[in-house]
Parts: structure tokens; sequence; C-alpha cells
């Protein structure tokens, strides 16, 4: 289902492309030097938007509102449990049909947070929501981002996100930041003719640029258009409880007709119960039967168990998009994490200098303090996203006057100022890449370079800050040449910020026997140097992808034994997911950008940044809305909480199920009467399932992760059931052969030995006790005597006040039951610790 979305979804594209492309073919040509003098006329725009050709885009945050609906009330479990709940009301048995409560609690549990999720990232998406600046007719406007059309003229400036890819006409010293794209951290120099891309950001300079791709053509909406397709989290939980409710719901075929055909015989056959009537109470009961095998109660505790943990995440600003995400970080066992913006905070800071040594002449010479130099260079106006990182370290007050000028460049590396001193002699400091800076003419230089190379290595960025003394008439002639003579004075290094609570959170993994791989589109050495910074274990340097084998199972072989990758393209990102999951690793991944979200999607979990793009956020499950690791932790433990207390409280409905399947597969081919009506089952299932289900599920639980629920479930679930079915079986046979109980008796009788069964299966599952545990338990047995104690209760449920002869027959049968449950018990406690380290169990 969700290939046949995605191919539906992709000629969906392929035809809007198509008529796109043949509105784009009507259009007048316009050449590149007309359009960079005054970009389009009102008349061109209003064409463009006749024809489609704007930037609007799919910015949905998550599913619509339509889908998660569908999703919630389309399934498996409604159909068959609401089917029987809304037939019941048509018949008029309201009182028999309570158990419809269920189904619609756990829609409106479902819905509610996902809608509550999808409200939230709507929310933020309007926030972030940048406009575009165009020059339309000679004049700079500012619109919405979807009003930008085809061919528009964008002015770009310094800060700016770029709206749609386009084309470089004029620029000046433009650099753009691609991180969220490409993954690389640097800003990438742009010059005349170069492409730009939409949703990268302006970090120096300013250009004209001529939009060529708008809205879903653009290089992100490509990139994301398989990521927005919506597919299920990998829940072990639900997938467990979906397989139980199919196999049921098979058998409920065959049973039913069985069960439809026996209460109908029982009451006189099919004739004469359509003609007398009898018909309405054997559906009834029949329809009690089949209600009995479906564990309904705990697809509701799972949910509710999802929901409340959902609930104490938001209070720590994590964003549950699906429920079952909770659950899924608990299962994890590989966590890979992008750098830039992620493991990082994605600025460059401060990180030391060096100073070098200086010889004699230079010593004795006035040249200005290379402290207040670098606080020059860093409050420079135009300064570049590294140089501003000189502001925290040296900003002590200065009154420098330059005399002259030369920005930075990617292309030279360097910027220059040449500074007037005291005694009027000039002096130009350059500042920049040392392999561009220096030389190899002086021993100094040749020193520094190595230095700064040993630097670098370490994944650094290093700069170093030379002087050079020049006179004035020669500064002012050639101010764009790189002065002769330079003496490098210090060498300064900057790193990306590592996120504060990033070490920590690593460290809580590694402890957790969780594995961590560091996957980035930046150089592998400054991937390598971060993830030291941030406690990644690995030895060696960091992997370049670009010569990441294309062979699936080579890759899963790399994936195995490397740690740390850079260089590494979007759809190698996602590659190497499914080459890790094809292992049978649980993954998640950790991401901010554009360029994460194929990742982020095929990953089992996907966890975006809240200060991360748009797209990222609306494909992952989890969203960390402050962007802080250290919550990741409380993830985990809230995952641990629900898969253990729903593993606890799922042997408390597989067991009914395991004896109702018994009794209607018994019951039917004897062709007895159902021994109980539904309310009464209701009843039952409230005090010895339902009430007490809840109520652990919400007790605390740290056990780790056991793979296997459905199979250590079953194991306790089958022969339990069998026993409580079969001494049910053993009651009727006895009370058949008596003669002397009416239906009334022999029903109140049956409910009486489950309810006994039952809150002894409740007691073994709670130890060992504490005191909230015998709480629970007992409060569940003080219900148990209200309910047949009290004439209100019975009357309503229609039990009868049973002789000390007959409460002694099933009191007896319960207590065999509970000895055969004990014994079942024990031996499952010791199978289960002989397969798990008991430390763990």
């Amino acid at each position: 289902m969700a290939n046949g979305s995605l191919n539906r979804a992709t000629r969906r594209v392929a035809a809007d492309d198509a008529q796109r492309q043949e509105a784009r073919l009507s259009l007048t040509a316009i050449d590149d030097n007309v359009l960079a003098q005054s970009g389009l006329t009102s008349a061109q725009v209003l064409e463009r938007h006749r024809l489609g050709l704007t930037n609007h885009q799919n910015t949905d945050s998550s599913r619509s509102l339509t889908a998660i609906l569908r999703a919630n009330f389309l399934t498996l479990f409604n159909a068959v449990v609401g089917g029987s709940f809304l037939f019941l009301l048509f018949l008029g048995q309201w009182k028999d049909a309570l158990f419809g409560f269920a189904v619609i609690a756990n829609v409106l549990i479902g819905v509610i947070q996902e809608y509550r999720s999808k409200r939230m990232l709507d929310k933020l998406s309007l926030m972030n929501q940048p406009q575009a600046r165009v020059r339309r007719e000679g004049k700079v406007l500012d619109i919405a981002l979807q009003d930008v059309v085809i061919d528009d003229l964008l002015e770009l400036r310094t800060s700016d996100q770029i709206p749609a890819d386009g084309r470089v006409l004029r620029c000046s010293v433009l650099e753009v930041d691609e991180s969220l794209l490409t993954g690389e951290a640097d800003p990438q120099e742009k010059n005349v003719g170069d492409t730009v891309l939409g949703g990268s950001g302006v970090t120096a300079g300013s250009a004209r640029v001529r939009a060529v791709r708008v809205g879903p053509e653009t290089y992100a909406s490509r990139i994301t258009l398989e990521a927005r397709r919506f597919s299920l989290v990998s829940s072990e939980l639900r997938a467990s409880l979906n397989r139980i409710v199919r196999w049921i719901s098979w058998a409920l075929i065959p049973i039913m007709a069985l069960v439809v055909n026996g209460q109908m015989k029982a009451v006189g056959g099919w004739q004469f119960a359509i003609s007398s009537g009898a018909w309405l109470p054997a559906l009834v009961t029949s329809i009690a039967s089949i209600i009995s095998m479906i564990p309904q109660g705990l697809v509701l505790v799972t949910s509710v168990s999802f929901a409340l943990a959902a609930i104490a995440l938001s209070r720590k600003q994590v964003l549950v998009q699906e429920l079952a995400a909770v659950e899924v970080l608990a299962r994890v066992d590989i966590i890979c994490f992008d750098k830039t913006g992620t493991l990082t905070e994605g600025d460059i800071v401060f990180d030391e200098s060096h100073l070098l040594p200086l010889d004699a002449s230079l010593a004795t010479s006035d040249y200005f303090d290379w402290m207040h130099v670098l606080s020059h260079f860093g409050s420079d106006p135009d300064a570049n996203a590294t140089t501003r990182g000189l502001r925290s370290a040296f900003a002590a007050p200065h009154d420098l006057t330059p005399l002259s000028s030369v920005p930075f460049s990617s292309v030279s590396k360097w910027s220059a100022f040449t500074l007037a001193s005291p005694q009027g002699t000039t002096q130009t400091w350059v500042l920049g890449a040392p392999e561009r800076v220096l030389g190899e003419d002086t021993p100094a230089q040749h020193t520094t370079r190595v230095q700064a190379r040993s630097l670098a290595a370490t994944g650094l960025r290093t700069l170093v800050l030379a002087v050079a003394p020049q006179a004035q008439s020669q500064a002012q002639s050639d101010p764009l040449r790189l002065p002769a003579n330079l003496t490098p004075i210090v060498l300064v290094t900057f790193r990306e910020r590592v996120r504060t609570d990033a070490a920590m959170t690593l460290s809580y993994f590694y402890d957790q026997g969780v594995q961590v791989r560091i996957i980035s589109g930046d150089s592998p050495v400054t991937v390598a140097a971060v993830a030291r910074q941030a406690g990644v274990i690995f030895e060696g340097d960091g992997f370049d992808a670009t010569h990441l084998p294309t062979d699936p199972q080579e890759l899963a072989d790399v994936m195995e034994h490397s740690r740390v990758f850079g260089r590494v393209t979007p759809d190698q990102k996602r590659d190497m997911v499914t080459a890790m999951q094809s292992r049978g690793h649980v993954v998640a991944m950790l991401g901010d950008g554009v360029n994460d979200a194929l990742a982020l999607k095929r990953a089992d979990l996907g966890i975006a940044m809240g200060s991360g793009a748009a797209a990222t956020k609306a494909v992952s499950n989890l969203v960390l809305l402050d962007s802080n690791f250290a919550h990741l932790p409380a993830v985990v433990g809230e995952g641990r909480r629900v898969i253990a207390n729903v593993e606890r409280v799922s042997r408390l409905f597989l067991t009914k199920t395991t004896w109702a399947i018994t009794l209607a597969l018994v019951f039917g081919i004897l062709l007895w009467t159902f021994p109980f009506l539904p309310r009464q089952l209701s009843a039952i299932d409230g005090y010895t399932i339902g009430l007490p289900s809840l109520a652990l599920a919400l007790l605390p639980n740290v056990r780790r992760y056991q793979p296997g629920f459905l199979r250590r479930s079953l194991l306790y679930c089958i022969p339990s059931g069998l026993i409580v079915g079969g001494t049910v079986v053993a009651m009727m046979v006895l009370i058949h052969h008596d003669g002397r109980w009416t239906e009334p008796d022999s029903q109140t009788a049956t409910a009486f030995l489950l309810s006994i069964t039952g809150i002894w299966i409740l007691t073994t599952l709670t130890r060992p006790f504490n005191l909230w545990r015998v709480l629970i338990v007992g409060a569940m047995y003080a219900l148990f005597g209200g309910m047949f104690l009290l004439p209100l209760a019975r009357d309503f449920f229609g039990f009868t006040w049973l002789t000390s002869e007959q409460i002694l027959l099933p009191l007896t049968l319960g207590f065999i039951a509970c000895a055969g449950i004990e014994v079942v018990n024990f031996v499952v406690n010791r199978l289960i610790l002989a397969s798990v380290n008991p430390s763990r169990s």
C-alpha cells in the first residue's frame, strides 16, 4: 500500500511536470540582461499565475485531518468490534453494548493525539514562514513565498533564505549556506551563472537571481517527494496486536457460524427461534461469544499508555507525531546522528589562539596589539561566519581606523586592513587561510604552515593573522593584491560548537548498549573531530562516503565496522540506513536538514530537531522542539515503561481470548447456550482486566527491551486460558447433569468462576508486590464482591443470589484452576529466565 501511494505520487508529479513544461514553452523568452535590469512586468507575472507556474508547494506539516481520521477509524479491530457494537444498538440491546466504548475511546485517543501534533507543527511552520524579495517593473517588493513565479528576479541579501532554485545574474561576493540541503557546513561561493538552491541561506554578499525552478520543481521539493509519503512507525506492540486481531478475525468466520448455529439449536432450532422470537437472546449470546474472543481492551490500554507517555514527553518539549513512536526508541540498537545543526549548534566559534615566535626586529617595532587587530576583524560588519566567531574572544575596545580594506572572498580565502600607526607608518594586516596567505619564502612562513596543517588535521578551522610594513601609497594603489613580506603573528583556530548535552546523551546510549553512527555531508576530517569532541568512540579517521560501495551487502559490511562518515549524499544516507536494517538492526536517525529527510523516513524512528527544516519535521516521528539532546533518555524511559507494562497486562487479555475461543468451540459443537451475557462479560472484564490493566500500565518500569513480546505472552496465556476454559466446561457439565440450575443461576456461577480465576491471574502478574500493586489487587477484590453483593449491580447485570450449595461449585473449581495457573506461571518464568539475562527480567 505504501509503495502504491508512492507510485501514485510519482505519477502525479510526472503529470504535473509535463503540464508545467508545456506551460513554460508557451511563454515568451526573456533575455537575462533585460530581466536583470527591472524584473518581470505585471502582465508577465499575471500570465505565470494563470499558467500555474508559481512557487506553491506542499508544505503540509503532517497527515491531513482526513487521513488521520481514516487511519484511526478504518482498522480491522474497529470493523469487528465496532460492527458488533452497532448491531446490538440496532437491536435495542444497549446494556449489552458497553464494550463499544473501548472502540470509541481508542479512536478518540489516536485522533486527538495525532491532530494535536499536527496543529503544533502547523503553528511552527507558520511562525518560520519567510517572505521573498523580488524586483518587478524596477521596484523591489516583499511578497509571500508562494507568490514567486518562474523567471522572477529575486533580490538576495545577507541573512535571506532563498525562496526558489535560481541562476545568478549579478552578484557581489555571494556566499550561500547549503547545509540544510547538502550537509556541507562551509558556505559556498557563487558567481554569475551559478545555480543557487531554494531553502539555502545567504551568508554574505548580495545578488540578483533568476528563478528557474519553483514549487514542486525545486531541489528541496524533489528530495522530499519520497520522504513525505506517510508510513506507520515500526512498532512491535502494534504489529503483535494487529497480528492477534488478524488471526482471530480469520478464525471468527468458521467459529461465528458454529456459535450462531449452536445458539439457535440450543433454543429449539432455527425455525422455532425465528417464529418464537428466541432468536434475539440467542443472537445476543452469540455476540457475547464473539466479543469475548477479541482483546479489545488491550488495544485501548496500549493506546492509553502511548498517549500518557506522549503527554509526559510533551512537557519535556518532545512532540510525538505518532503514538507508537514512544515505543520504538526503547528498541533501537543503532542511532544515527547528522553533524551540522544536530551534534553541533550550526555556528562556528573561536577555539584558541596560537602565538608564533617573533624575531628581534618585530619585537622592538611599533606594531599594533594583535588582539586589538583580531577584535577589529571580528567586529567588521562584512565579516563572514568564521571571522564573526572572534567577537566573543576579542571584544576589547579599540579605536583603529583603516585606510583601506579588502573583504573576505571564498576564492582568495583572506581579508585585509591597512592601518596607520601613531608614528605615521602603515601596517597591512591579513587574516586568512595559511596556505593562501603564506608562502615558503621564510623559515617563519614554512614553520607556520606546518603547524597550521597539524591543527587542521584535528578538524579545526585554522586562520593565520600576518602583518607587513607597507608604504601608504603602495597600499592605496593596489589594495586587492596580497602584500609581500608578510610575517605570521598568530594562528587562530575555530571549531563548530558541539551541543552541551551531546556528550552526556551519547554516553547514555553507550551505557544502554546502543551503537552510534555519525553521518554527515561535511568533510570526513571535520566530522571525525566533532564526533570525538562529542564523545563518540571510534578508531581511525572518518570514512569518506565518496568511496562507499554501492552493493547493499558490501555497504552493510562497512556500516557494521565504521562509525563516522563524511561527504554523504542524501541518497547515501537513506541507503546506509537500509543497509543497517538488512542486518537486523532497529535504526533511529536524528537530523535537521532536508538532506536528512530520506534517511529519517527510511529509519525505524525519525527524530527531527525543532530548529531544523520544515520538511524534516514533517516526516519525522518525534520532534525535539527545543533541539535538546538531553530529552532522548526520557523518551527511552517512557518507551521501556510502555513496552514492559503492556507486555504484563497483555497476558490478562490474551488469557481471556484463549478461554473465550475454547468456550466458543465447545459450546458451539455441543449446542449449549452460551453461559453469560455481553453485559456480564463487560462487568467481569472491568475488574479482572480493564481497570487493573490501566492502573498497571501507569506504574514505573525500567526493564530493558527484550524482543519476542508476543511469543512470551502466548507461552503463558494459552495454557492458562485452556485451564480456565476447561474448568468452565467442567462446571457446565456438572450443572447440566444436576438439572436444578436455572439459566440465570448458571450465568452467575460462570461469572463467579471467571472472576476468581481472572483476579488470580492478575495476582500472579503483579508480583513481586509493592504498596501500589497490593492496593490495585485489593481494589479489584472489593469490586468483585460488590458486583455480586449489591442488589443494584446484580439487577443491572442479570446476576442472581446463589445458595451456599451452589456457590461451593465455582469456589472449588476456581481453587483447582488457580493451582493450575500457578504451575503454568512457575514453568513459564523459569523458561523465560533461562532464555534471557536474569538481570534484565
